[in-house]
């Protein structure tokens, strides 16, 4: 348990730093983005409001906040400028900003650009993009063209860089972290050994005055005969017996490691169980309806399958209404992949019932149910609750038509 619990450690330190490096790397790379289009945006414009020529003097931007341009600052970038007439026939190509496309390439993207009839944008031409603007002026047209290489390569190179440190942050975090885990959780490592180690010598401690107290009760009788003290001694150390046993039953399970589940058959299983129940139940007028499926496997291990299925009829029986019914059903519904395991009792007084907290330690419900000697410590429903994890299953309560559920699900073998 505590190994499961320092990878779930590892694994969501791991995740939150993990949700922090994207938010950054993420937030850096939009950002950056964003701005390369604004700056794409903002040459055109000069470029097109100056009929595809650099200005004489630097340009202001509208936005004080922005960078300004100067002559020089604008021949970093390489764009051509295509001017046509009102008949939508290209009259001049100004290429000299720009080395690698042709006049003809200049006209065969403007014809694809007229048909477009959409004034700025992207165009894809033999693999590379343009951003491009069209003003109109006088009836004839300025179209610039900027090749968007550059500017995108450095975002581009800025994704990666950062996508690459990112990784290397999270092998090192996570390296660092899986050496120094067992450190951080030694605490919680320390408290559950020394949970397990008092729960283990106190029960050593306490079956001893109770051996003491039973042998001098059972003397008592002999010599007085039995009586309500008696009898009420007899049963209260009974009780703390079995509580005592629980415990340190819940405290071994815990300290068994990872099981190796083999296939098992739980039909078999839940026909020996409710074959020893049956006369128990039976002997306290209680209706017990019994519906198995037979041949249904799964992956298990058998002893932790008969205690679950024990742990779930003694509390049935327990928590039964007087003269009720406990229903015991083991079935594999059609198109299912599970088996599904129910345990139900009848309990008229149960809607007010909190079925959440059932499987917490030490809950229990209105003892008026438990018949005074019959009385549980709320451990059972816990101890089925570990098994079921440990098995890889599911296990759920629930209140209808008066009765009180519990519901089981087991992965079936074959499906």
């Amino acid at each position: 348990m505590i190994q499961r619990f320092r990878y779930k450690f590892i694994a969501i330190a791991t995740a939150a730093l993990l949700f922090v490096i994207l938010t950054i790397v993420g937030s850096i790379c939009t950002l950056t983005y964003y701005q390369s289009h604004q700056e794409i945006e903002r040459v055109l414009t000069i470029l097109v409001n100056n009929d595809g020529q650099i200005p004489r003097k630097g340009i202001s931007t509208a936005d004080d906040n922005q960078p300004q341009f100067s002559r020089e600052g604008l021949h970093q970038y390489r764009y051509f400028a295509v001017l046509v007439d009102s008949k939508n026939q290209v009259t001049e190509v100004q290429d000299d900003h720009i080395a690698t496309v042709t006049p003809q390439d200049a006209r065969a993207m403007t014809d694809r650009l007229i048909r477009r009839k959409v004034h700025s944008g992207q165009l894809l031409y033999h693999g590379v993009n343009y951003a491009y603007k069209i003003r109109n002026k006088n009836g004839e047209k300025v179209i610039v063209f900027l090749d968007e290489s550059l500017l995108m390569a450095r975002t581009r190179s800025l994704m990666h860089t950062g996508l690459i440190l990112s990784i290397i942050v999270l092998v090192l975090y996570t390296i660092v972290l899986t050496l120094y885990s067992r450190r951080a959780i030694r605490p919680i490592i320390e408290a559950e050994q020394r949970q397990k180690e008092f729960i283990t010598n106190a029960s050593h401690e306490l079956k001893t005055p109770l051996t003491v107290i039973s042998a001098n009760n059972e003397m008592q009788e002999i010599i007085n005969g039995e009586n309500e003290w008696t009898a009420s001694t007899k049963q209260q150390v009974t009780r703390l017996t079995k509580l005592i046993n629980n415990l340190v039953s819940l405290a071994r399970m815990q300290e068994q490691p990872t099981l190796m589940v083999v296939p098992v058959n739980v039909s078999q299983i839940a026909q020996n169980v409710a074959s020893s129940f049956k006369s128990v139940i039976s002997t306290e007028q209680k209706q017990f309806n019994v519906q198995i499926d037979e041949g249904l496997v799964a992956n298990a291990d058998e002893n932790l399958v008969r205690e679950l299925l024990n742990i779930l009829l003694d509390n049935a029986n327990k928590y039964c209404d007087p003269q009720g019914e406990i229903d015991f059903t083991v079935a594999s519904p059609n198109h299912s992949k599970n088996i599904i395991i129910t345990v139900a009792n009848s309990y008229k007084d149960g809607k007010s019932l909190d079925v959440k907290k059932f499987f917490n330690r030490f809950y229990r419900v209105d003892e008026s149910h438990t018949q005074g000697q019959k009385a549980g410590f709320g451990i059972g429903l816990s101890m089925a609750q570990y098994i079921v994890k440990q098995l890889k299953g599911k296990i759920t309560a629930k209140y209808t038509n008066g009765k009180l559920a519990f519901i089981l699900t087991l992965k079936e073998v074959g499906k």
